[in-house]
Protein backbone atom coordinates (compact mmCIF):
# COMPACT_ATOMS: atom_id res chain seq x y z
CA UNK A 1 0.00 0.00 0.00
CA UNK A 2 1.32 3.56 -0.66
CA UNK A 3 0.12 6.70 0.49
CA UNK A 4 0.79 10.12 -0.57
CA UNK A 5 0.67 13.14 0.94
CA UNK A 6 -2.31 16.32 1.72
CA UNK A 7 -1.18 19.64 -0.18
CA UNK A 8 -3.77 22.55 0.90
CA UNK A 9 -1.74 24.83 -0.83
CA UNK A 10 -1.86 26.03 -4.49
CA UNK A 11 0.30 24.61 -6.99
CA UNK A 12 1.05 25.41 -9.95
CA UNK A 13 -0.40 28.98 -9.54
CA UNK A 14 0.99 30.59 -13.43
CA UNK A 15 -0.16 27.33 -14.76
CA UNK A 16 -3.53 26.65 -13.68
CA UNK A 17 -6.27 29.22 -12.82
CA UNK A 18 -7.97 27.00 -10.91
CA UNK A 19 -5.01 25.61 -8.05
CA UNK A 20 -4.84 21.95 -7.04
CA UNK A 21 -5.82 20.19 -4.13
CA UNK A 22 -3.53 16.63 -4.02
CA UNK A 23 -5.79 14.35 -1.55
CA UNK A 24 -3.98 11.57 0.38
CA UNK A 25 -4.57 8.09 -1.18
CA UNK A 26 -4.21 4.88 -0.17
CA UNK A 27 -3.81 2.91 -2.49
CA UNK A 28 -4.36 -1.06 -2.26
CA UNK A 29 -2.17 -3.87 -3.18
CA UNK A 30 -3.87 -6.03 -6.04
CA UNK A 31 -3.49 -9.14 -2.98
CA UNK A 32 -5.79 -6.34 -0.81
CA UNK A 33 -7.92 -5.56 -3.64
CA UNK A 34 -9.01 -8.76 -3.60
CA UNK A 35 -9.39 -9.19 0.11
CA UNK A 36 -11.43 -6.01 -0.02
CA UNK A 37 -13.64 -7.15 -2.28
CA UNK A 38 -14.10 -10.79 -0.23
CA UNK A 39 -14.80 -8.37 2.43
CA UNK A 40 -17.17 -6.22 1.16
CA UNK A 41 -19.08 -9.38 0.05
CA UNK A 42 -19.40 -10.32 3.23
CA UNK A 43 -20.50 -7.52 4.67
CA UNK A 44 -23.27 -7.15 2.36
CA UNK A 45 -24.55 -10.93 3.05
CA UNK A 46 -24.87 -9.49 6.95
CA UNK A 47 -26.01 -6.74 6.50
CA UNK A 48 -28.94 -8.09 4.16
CA UNK A 49 -29.57 -11.51 6.51
CA UNK A 50 -29.69 -9.19 9.89
CA UNK A 51 -31.80 -6.41 7.94
CA UNK A 52 -29.24 -3.50 9.20
CA UNK A 53 -29.10 0.39 8.47
CA UNK A 54 -25.98 0.84 10.14
CA UNK A 55 -22.94 -0.93 11.66
CA UNK A 56 -20.68 -1.32 14.32
CA UNK A 57 -17.89 -0.07 13.35
CA UNK A 58 -15.52 -0.68 16.05
CA UNK A 59 -17.04 -4.80 16.07
CA UNK A 60 -16.40 -4.61 12.36
CA UNK A 61 -12.68 -3.14 12.50
CA UNK A 62 -12.10 -5.97 14.95
CA UNK A 63 -13.74 -8.96 12.72
CA UNK A 64 -11.49 -7.26 9.78
CA UNK A 65 -7.99 -7.38 12.33
CA UNK A 66 -8.58 -10.86 13.13
CA UNK A 67 -9.54 -12.04 9.02
CA UNK A 68 -6.46 -10.41 8.01
CA UNK A 69 -4.25 -11.96 10.71
CA UNK A 70 -5.10 -15.27 9.72
CA UNK A 71 -5.25 -14.67 5.38
CA UNK A 72 -1.85 -12.79 5.56
CA UNK A 73 -0.50 -14.54 8.69
CA UNK A 74 3.04 -13.61 9.81
CA UNK A 75 4.17 -11.52 6.75
CA UNK A 76 3.29 -8.30 8.06
CA UNK A 77 3.39 -7.01 11.56
CA UNK A 78 0.27 -5.86 13.64
CA UNK A 79 0.31 -2.21 12.90
CA UNK A 80 0.42 -2.51 9.60
CA UNK A 81 -2.55 -5.06 9.53
CA UNK A 82 -4.16 -2.78 11.83
CA UNK A 83 -3.93 0.55 9.96
CA UNK A 84 -4.66 -1.61 6.67
CA UNK A 85 -8.18 -2.66 8.05
CA UNK A 86 -8.55 1.00 9.59
CA UNK A 87 -8.93 2.15 5.73
CA UNK A 88 -10.56 -0.77 4.59
CA UNK A 89 -13.09 0.18 6.85
CA UNK A 90 -13.51 3.41 5.44
CA UNK A 91 -13.60 1.40 1.89
CA UNK A 92 -16.57 -0.63 2.89
CA UNK A 93 -18.72 1.37 5.61
CA UNK A 94 -17.39 4.95 5.24
CA UNK A 95 -16.81 6.86 2.10
CA UNK A 96 -13.81 5.92 0.39
CA UNK A 97 -11.61 7.95 -1.31
CA UNK A 98 -13.48 10.81 -0.13
CA UNK A 99 -12.93 10.15 3.79
CA UNK A 100 -9.72 12.21 3.52
CA UNK A 101 -11.87 15.16 1.86
CA UNK A 102 -14.69 14.92 4.61
CA UNK A 103 -12.12 14.61 7.58
CA UNK A 104 -10.67 18.17 6.22
CA UNK A 105 -11.85 20.85 8.36
CA UNK A 106 -10.45 23.13 5.60
CA UNK A 107 -13.14 22.22 3.63
CA UNK A 108 -16.34 23.95 2.91
CA UNK A 109 -18.00 21.77 0.05
CA UNK A 110 -16.62 18.49 -2.05
CA UNK A 111 -18.47 17.96 -5.47
CA UNK A 112 -18.42 14.54 -7.82
CA UNK A 113 -19.46 16.21 -10.89
CA UNK A 114 -19.45 12.30 -12.61
CA UNK A 115 -16.84 9.50 -14.23
CA UNK A 116 -13.95 10.62 -15.51
CA UNK A 117 -14.19 14.30 -14.14
CA UNK A 118 -11.63 15.56 -10.91
CA UNK A 119 -13.31 15.99 -8.15
CA UNK A 120 -13.64 19.54 -6.87
CA UNK A 121 -13.30 21.11 -3.52
CA UNK A 122 -14.29 24.58 -2.31
CA UNK A 123 -10.95 25.43 0.42
CA UNK A 124 -11.85 27.98 3.23
CA UNK A 125 -8.96 30.02 2.44
CA UNK A 126 -8.13 28.92 -1.30
CA UNK A 127 -11.61 29.21 -3.28
CA UNK A 128 -12.79 26.68 -5.57
CA UNK A 129 -9.98 23.77 -5.97
CA UNK A 130 -9.62 21.00 -8.59
CA UNK A 131 -8.50 17.82 -6.77
CA UNK A 132 -6.13 14.97 -8.06
CA UNK A 133 -8.74 12.08 -7.43
CA UNK A 134 -10.58 11.17 -10.59
CA UNK A 135 -13.57 8.27 -10.13
CA UNK A 136 -13.55 5.90 -13.50
CA UNK A 137 -15.86 3.50 -12.16
CA UNK A 138 -19.37 4.53 -12.22
CA UNK A 139 -19.65 2.02 -9.11
CA UNK A 140 -17.54 3.46 -6.53
CA UNK A 141 -19.25 6.67 -6.56
CA UNK A 142 -23.06 4.58 -6.49
CA UNK A 143 -21.10 2.62 -3.63
CA UNK A 144 -20.78 5.62 -1.52
CA UNK A 145 -24.17 6.97 -2.24
CA UNK A 146 -25.67 3.68 -1.09
CA UNK A 147 -23.79 3.90 2.08
CA UNK A 148 -24.65 7.29 2.89
CA UNK A 149 -28.37 5.87 1.84
CA UNK A 150 -28.13 2.76 4.03
CA UNK A 151 -26.93 5.11 6.83
CA UNK A 152 -29.59 7.57 7.01
CA UNK A 153 -32.79 5.50 6.47
CA UNK A 154 -33.16 7.14 3.01
CA UNK A 155 -33.79 5.51 -0.49
CA UNK A 156 -32.16 6.53 -4.11
CA UNK A 157 -33.10 4.05 -7.25
CA UNK A 158 -34.63 5.00 -10.96
CA UNK A 159 -37.97 6.22 -8.82
CA UNK A 160 -36.40 8.00 -6.84
CA UNK A 161 -32.96 9.27 -7.97
CA UNK A 162 -32.06 12.68 -5.49
CA UNK A 163 -30.81 11.82 -2.21
CA UNK A 164 -31.20 14.86 0.45
CA UNK A 165 -29.71 13.76 3.76
CA UNK A 166 -26.95 14.28 6.82
CA UNK A 167 -24.23 12.94 7.48
CA UNK A 168 -23.33 11.81 11.29
CA UNK A 169 -20.82 14.59 11.41
CA UNK A 170 -23.30 16.95 10.08
CA UNK A 171 -22.51 17.35 6.68
CA UNK A 172 -25.22 18.31 4.63
CA UNK A 173 -25.46 15.69 1.42
CA UNK A 174 -27.13 16.28 -2.05
CA UNK A 175 -26.61 12.86 -4.51
CA UNK A 176 -27.89 12.38 -8.02
CA UNK A 177 -28.04 8.93 -10.46
CA UNK A 178 -28.58 8.57 -13.74
CA UNK A 179 -30.40 9.12 -15.72
CA UNK A 180 -31.05 12.73 -13.95
CA UNK A 181 -27.20 13.02 -13.90
CA UNK A 182 -26.38 12.62 -17.67
CA UNK A 183 -22.27 11.94 -16.79
CA UNK A 184 -22.88 9.53 -14.10
CA UNK A 185 -24.04 9.81 -10.13
CA UNK A 186 -23.07 13.25 -8.49
CA UNK A 187 -22.20 14.20 -4.74
CA UNK A 188 -22.18 17.32 -3.52
CA UNK A 189 -21.44 17.49 0.26
CA UNK A 190 -21.90 20.90 2.13
CA UNK A 191 -19.48 20.72 5.58
CA UNK A 192 -19.60 23.02 8.33
CA UNK A 193 -16.67 23.31 10.64
CA UNK A 194 -16.56 21.35 13.83
CA UNK A 195 -16.14 24.32 15.71
CA UNK A 196 -18.66 27.28 14.74
CA UNK A 197 -17.46 30.27 13.74
CA UNK A 198 -18.82 32.89 16.66
CA UNK A 199 -19.85 36.25 16.65
CA UNK A 200 -16.36 37.63 17.47
CA UNK A 201 -15.10 35.33 14.06
CA UNK A 202 -17.21 37.70 12.11
CA UNK A 203 -16.14 40.75 13.80
CA UNK A 204 -12.52 39.80 12.83
CA UNK A 205 -13.61 38.61 9.36
CA UNK A 206 -15.41 41.98 8.96
CA UNK A 207 -18.15 40.54 8.32
CA UNK A 208 -19.76 43.08 10.40
CA UNK A 209 -18.02 45.32 13.21
CA UNK A 210 -18.56 45.73 16.93
CA UNK A 211 -20.70 48.67 16.88
CA UNK A 212 -23.22 46.73 14.27
CA UNK A 213 -22.56 43.82 16.59
CA UNK A 214 -23.54 45.31 20.33
CA UNK A 215 -26.52 47.01 18.71
CA UNK A 216 -27.88 43.30 17.52
CA UNK A 217 -26.92 41.91 21.07
CA UNK A 218 -29.38 44.52 22.62
CA UNK A 219 -31.83 44.13 19.95
CA UNK A 220 -31.64 40.03 20.39
CA UNK A 221 -31.62 40.24 23.68
CA UNK A 222 -34.12 42.74 24.34
CA UNK A 223 -33.95 43.59 27.91
CA UNK A 224 -36.19 41.20 29.18
CA UNK A 225 -39.38 43.03 27.30
CA UNK A 226 -38.81 42.89 23.39
CA UNK A 227 -36.55 40.47 22.35
CA UNK A 228 -36.09 41.39 18.39
CA UNK A 229 -37.57 38.93 15.33
CA UNK A 230 -34.97 38.90 13.13
CA UNK A 231 -34.94 37.51 9.18
CA UNK A 232 -31.09 36.71 7.45
CA UNK A 233 -31.43 37.02 4.03
CA UNK A 234 -28.61 36.51 1.11
CA UNK A 235 -28.20 34.18 -1.58
CA UNK A 236 -27.06 30.61 -1.89
CA UNK A 237 -23.98 30.01 0.88
CA UNK A 238 -23.63 33.90 2.12
CA UNK A 239 -23.40 32.44 4.98
CA UNK A 240 -26.46 33.02 6.95
CA UNK A 241 -26.27 29.91 8.98
CA UNK A 242 -23.63 31.29 10.34
CA UNK A 243 -24.90 34.76 11.24
CA UNK A 244 -28.13 33.08 12.94
CA UNK A 245 -25.80 30.45 14.85
CA UNK A 246 -23.19 33.46 15.50
CA UNK A 247 -26.31 35.59 17.17
CA UNK A 248 -27.84 32.90 18.47
CA UNK A 249 -25.17 33.72 22.11
CA UNK A 250 -26.73 36.90 22.24
CA UNK A 251 -30.32 34.94 23.25
CA UNK A 252 -30.77 35.25 26.84
CA UNK A 253 -29.61 32.38 28.89
CA UNK A 254 -33.38 32.24 30.89
CA UNK A 255 -35.23 31.37 27.44
CA UNK A 256 -36.28 28.10 26.20
CA UNK A 257 -35.50 27.46 22.29
CA UNK A 258 -36.77 25.61 19.62
CA UNK A 259 -35.15 25.33 16.30
CA UNK A 260 -36.27 23.43 13.16
CA UNK A 261 -34.55 22.65 9.86
CA UNK A 262 -34.63 20.94 7.31
CA UNK A 263 -31.34 19.17 7.99
CA UNK A 264 -29.34 19.98 11.27
CA UNK A 265 -26.92 22.80 11.14
CA UNK A 266 -27.41 25.25 14.08
CA UNK A 267 -25.23 25.08 17.06
CA UNK A 268 -26.31 26.93 18.84
CA UNK A 269 -24.55 27.66 22.93
CA UNK A 270 -27.51 27.46 25.21
CA UNK A 271 -28.69 24.72 27.51
CA UNK A 272 -32.49 24.49 27.34
CA UNK A 273 -32.57 24.30 23.77
CA UNK A 274 -34.69 21.52 21.55
CA UNK A 275 -33.76 20.88 18.52
CA UNK A 276 -35.98 19.45 15.89
CA UNK A 277 -35.55 18.03 12.15
CA UNK A 278 -37.79 17.59 9.62
CA UNK A 279 -38.45 13.98 8.04
CA UNK A 280 -39.14 13.52 4.41
CA UNK A 281 -40.67 9.92 3.34
CA UNK A 282 -38.58 6.94 4.12
CA UNK A 283 -38.04 3.62 2.08
CA UNK A 284 -41.47 2.63 1.92
CA UNK A 285 -42.56 6.07 1.16
CA UNK A 286 -44.07 7.04 4.31
CA UNK A 287 -43.36 8.96 7.39
CA UNK A 288 -43.02 12.35 6.40
CA UNK A 289 -42.66 15.31 8.66
CA UNK A 290 -42.22 18.87 7.13
CA UNK A 291 -41.29 22.06 8.42
CA UNK A 292 -44.71 23.24 9.09
CA UNK A 293 -45.83 19.84 10.66
CA UNK A 294 -42.90 21.27 13.36
CA UNK A 295 -43.53 24.90 13.79
CA UNK A 296 -47.04 23.79 14.58
CA UNK A 297 -45.77 21.23 17.10
CA UNK A 298 -43.23 23.50 18.18
CA UNK A 299 -46.24 26.15 19.71
CA UNK A 300 -47.43 23.43 21.89
CA UNK A 301 -43.71 23.18 23.86
CA UNK A 302 -44.14 26.29 25.47
CA UNK A 303 -41.11 28.19 23.59
CA UNK A 304 -39.83 31.65 24.60
CA UNK A 305 -37.69 31.74 20.61
CA UNK A 306 -38.55 29.79 17.49
CA UNK A 307 -35.56 30.03 15.07
CA UNK A 308 -36.70 27.81 11.66
CA UNK A 309 -33.19 27.23 9.54
CA UNK A 310 -35.05 28.10 6.11
CA UNK A 311 -38.51 29.34 5.84
CA UNK A 312 -39.38 29.02 1.85
CA UNK A 313 -43.04 27.94 2.19
CA UNK A 314 -46.85 27.02 4.26
CA UNK A 315 -44.42 27.47 7.43
CA UNK A 316 -44.18 30.98 7.23
CA UNK A 317 -47.98 31.69 7.62
CA UNK A 318 -47.74 29.44 11.20
CA UNK A 319 -44.28 31.21 11.54
CA UNK A 320 -45.53 34.61 11.45
CA UNK A 321 -48.96 33.58 13.44
CA UNK A 322 -46.75 33.14 16.53
CA UNK A 323 -44.80 36.05 15.96
CA UNK A 324 -48.00 37.99 16.61
CA UNK A 325 -48.73 36.66 19.43
CA UNK A 326 -46.30 37.23 21.44
CA UNK A 327 -43.65 34.47 20.65
CA UNK A 328 -40.35 35.78 19.73
CA UNK A 329 -38.13 33.81 16.32
CA UNK A 330 -35.35 34.07 14.07
CA UNK A 331 -35.21 32.49 10.28
CA UNK A 332 -33.53 32.69 6.85
CA UNK A 333 -34.56 32.95 3.75
CA UNK A 334 -33.58 33.24 0.06
CA UNK A 335 -32.99 36.97 -0.90
CA UNK A 336 -31.05 39.41 -2.45
CA UNK A 337 -31.93 42.40 -0.39
CA UNK A 338 -34.73 44.01 2.12
CA UNK A 339 -37.10 44.72 -0.02
CA UNK A 340 -37.41 41.74 -1.82
CA UNK A 341 -37.29 39.41 1.18
CA UNK A 342 -40.38 41.50 1.63
CA UNK A 343 -41.91 40.30 -1.97
CA UNK A 344 -40.83 36.55 -1.52
CA UNK A 345 -42.47 36.33 2.00
CA UNK A 346 -45.88 37.72 0.86
CA UNK A 347 -46.15 36.11 -2.63
CA UNK A 348 -46.65 32.78 -3.49
CA UNK A 349 -45.62 29.86 -1.91
CA UNK A 350 -45.61 31.83 1.66
CA UNK A 351 -48.48 33.89 0.96
CA UNK A 352 -48.01 35.87 4.36
CA UNK A 353 -50.43 38.77 4.72
CA UNK A 354 -48.65 42.52 5.13
CA UNK A 355 -49.87 43.07 7.99
CA UNK A 356 -48.37 39.70 9.91
CA UNK A 357 -44.43 40.48 8.13
CA UNK A 358 -44.62 43.97 9.93
CA UNK A 359 -44.15 41.94 13.39
CA UNK A 360 -40.61 41.58 11.94
CA UNK A 361 -38.37 43.99 13.96
CA UNK A 362 -34.80 43.34 11.26
CA UNK A 363 -33.95 42.35 8.14
CA UNK A 364 -30.69 41.14 7.75
CA UNK A 365 -28.85 40.96 4.45
CA UNK A 366 -25.43 38.92 3.88
CA UNK A 367 -23.75 38.39 0.24
CA UNK A 368 -21.00 36.60 -0.80
CA UNK A 369 -17.99 38.71 -2.51
CA UNK A 370 -15.83 36.97 -4.82
CA UNK A 371 -12.32 38.37 -5.17
CA UNK A 372 -11.19 38.39 -8.84
CA UNK A 373 -9.04 35.37 -8.00
CA UNK A 374 -11.78 33.31 -7.03
CA UNK A 375 -11.46 33.87 -2.87
CA UNK A 376 -14.64 34.78 -1.55
CA UNK A 377 -15.65 37.03 2.05
CA UNK A 378 -18.95 37.42 3.52
CA UNK A 379 -20.33 40.77 4.32
CA UNK A 380 -23.52 41.66 6.09
CA UNK A 381 -24.26 44.42 3.06
CA UNK A 382 -27.36 46.09 5.52
CA UNK A 383 -29.41 45.98 8.42
CA UNK A 384 -32.95 47.17 7.63
CA UNK A 385 -35.77 47.85 10.22
CA UNK A 386 -39.06 47.28 9.64
CA UNK A 387 -41.03 50.43 10.90
CA UNK A 388 -44.70 49.87 10.08
CA UNK A 389 -46.89 49.94 7.08
CA UNK A 390 -48.48 52.71 5.04
CA UNK A 391 -50.77 52.76 1.87
CA UNK A 392 -50.51 49.27 1.78
CA UNK A 393 -46.56 49.03 1.56
CA UNK A 394 -44.13 47.90 4.52
CA UNK A 395 -42.18 50.43 5.37
CA UNK A 396 -38.11 49.92 6.00
CA UNK A 397 -35.16 51.92 7.44
CA UNK A 398 -31.60 51.36 6.71
CA UNK A 399 -29.96 51.60 9.96
CA UNK A 400 -26.50 49.76 8.90
CA UNK A 401 -24.86 49.32 4.98
CA UNK A 402 -21.77 48.40 4.16
CA UNK A 403 -19.72 51.07 1.58
CA UNK A 404 -17.73 48.21 -1.21
CA UNK A 405 -15.43 50.73 -2.16
CA UNK A 406 -13.76 51.23 1.21
CA UNK A 407 -14.89 48.03 2.76
CA UNK A 408 -16.39 49.13 5.78
CA UNK A 409 -19.75 49.90 7.50
CA UNK A 410 -21.91 53.06 7.85
CA UNK A 411 -24.28 53.65 10.52
CA UNK A 412 -27.11 55.18 9.34
CA UNK A 413 -29.63 55.58 12.36
CA UNK A 414 -31.15 58.08 13.26
CA UNK A 415 -33.61 56.50 15.69
CA UNK A 416 -34.38 52.85 15.96
CA UNK A 417 -38.47 51.92 16.23
CA UNK A 418 -37.57 49.28 17.94
CA UNK A 419 -34.82 50.58 20.51
CA UNK A 420 -37.96 53.17 21.06
CA UNK A 421 -40.69 50.73 22.02
CA UNK A 422 -37.94 49.15 24.02
CA UNK A 423 -37.48 52.24 26.19
CA UNK A 424 -41.30 52.62 26.30
CA UNK A 425 -41.25 48.98 27.75
CA UNK A 426 -38.79 49.55 30.09
CA UNK A 427 -39.85 52.74 31.56
CA UNK A 428 -36.67 54.65 30.55
CA UNK A 429 -35.53 57.37 28.18
CA UNK A 430 -34.17 56.08 24.61
CA UNK A 431 -30.50 57.88 26.10
CA UNK A 432 -30.21 54.91 28.54
CA UNK A 433 -30.58 52.44 25.90
CA UNK A 434 -27.57 53.91 23.63
CA UNK A 435 -25.57 53.91 26.57
CA UNK A 436 -26.21 50.57 26.97
CA UNK A 437 -25.65 49.54 23.05
CA UNK A 438 -22.03 51.53 23.91
CA UNK A 439 -20.81 49.59 27.32
CA UNK A 440 -22.10 46.09 24.87
CA UNK A 441 -19.56 47.79 22.17
CA UNK A 442 -16.71 47.98 24.92
CA UNK A 443 -17.50 44.20 26.02
CA UNK A 444 -17.18 43.06 22.39
CA UNK A 445 -14.01 44.87 21.37
CA UNK A 446 -12.79 43.29 24.75
CA UNK A 447 -13.67 40.16 23.31
CA UNK A 448 -12.00 40.79 19.81
CA UNK A 449 -8.71 42.64 20.96
CA UNK A 450 -7.99 39.79 23.42
CA UNK A 451 -8.94 37.26 20.60
CA UNK A 452 -11.90 35.29 23.37
CA UNK A 453 -13.59 33.53 20.50
CA UNK A 454 -14.97 29.93 22.06
CA UNK A 455 -18.37 29.76 22.44
CA UNK A 456 -17.72 28.73 25.93
CA UNK A 457 -15.94 31.67 26.76
CA UNK A 458 -18.03 33.96 24.92
CA UNK A 459 -21.25 32.65 26.87
CA UNK A 460 -19.85 32.41 30.24
CA UNK A 461 -18.54 36.42 29.52
CA UNK A 462 -22.43 37.16 28.65
CA UNK A 463 -23.85 35.47 31.37
CA UNK A 464 -21.54 37.04 33.81
CA UNK A 465 -22.46 40.27 32.34
CA UNK A 466 -25.91 39.98 32.37
CA UNK A 467 -26.14 38.79 36.33
CA UNK A 468 -23.79 42.14 37.26
CA UNK A 469 -23.05 44.33 34.02
CA UNK A 470 -20.94 46.54 36.10
CA UNK A 471 -18.56 44.06 37.71
CA UNK A 472 -17.73 43.03 34.01
CA UNK A 473 -16.51 46.39 32.81
CA UNK A 474 -15.06 47.21 35.57
CA UNK A 475 -12.65 44.20 34.95
CA UNK A 476 -12.26 45.07 31.10
CA UNK A 477 -11.52 48.25 32.34
CA UNK A 478 -8.47 46.80 33.89
CA UNK A 479 -7.64 44.71 31.15
CA UNK A 480 -7.51 48.15 28.30
CA UNK A 481 -4.72 50.37 27.47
Amino acid sequence: MEMNSIHNDKEDENDNLIPRYNVLKFNFSDEEKFILEELRENLIDLAISEKMSSFNEELILKDIIRFLENRLQNRFDYDYKENLARNMLKELIGYGELSALIEDDNLEEIMVIGINKPVFVYHRKYGMMETDLFFEDEGKITNIIDSIARETNRRIDQQSPILDARLSNGSRVNATIPPLSANGPTITIRKFKKEPLTIVDLIRYNTLNTEMASFLWLCVDGLGVKPANIIVSGGTSSGKTTLLNALSIFINPMERIITIEDTLELQIPHNHIIRMEARTVNIENQGEITIEDLVKNALRQRPDRIIVGEVRGNEAITLFTALNTGHSGFGTLHANNSRETITRLTNAPMNVPKIMVSSIDFIIMEKRIYRSDGISYRRITEIAEVTGMEEGTIQLSKLFQWDSERDEFKNLTIVSKTLEEMANLKGVHISKLNEEWKKRQVVLNYLVKNNISSQKDISKILETYYLNSDYVLNKIGVGLD
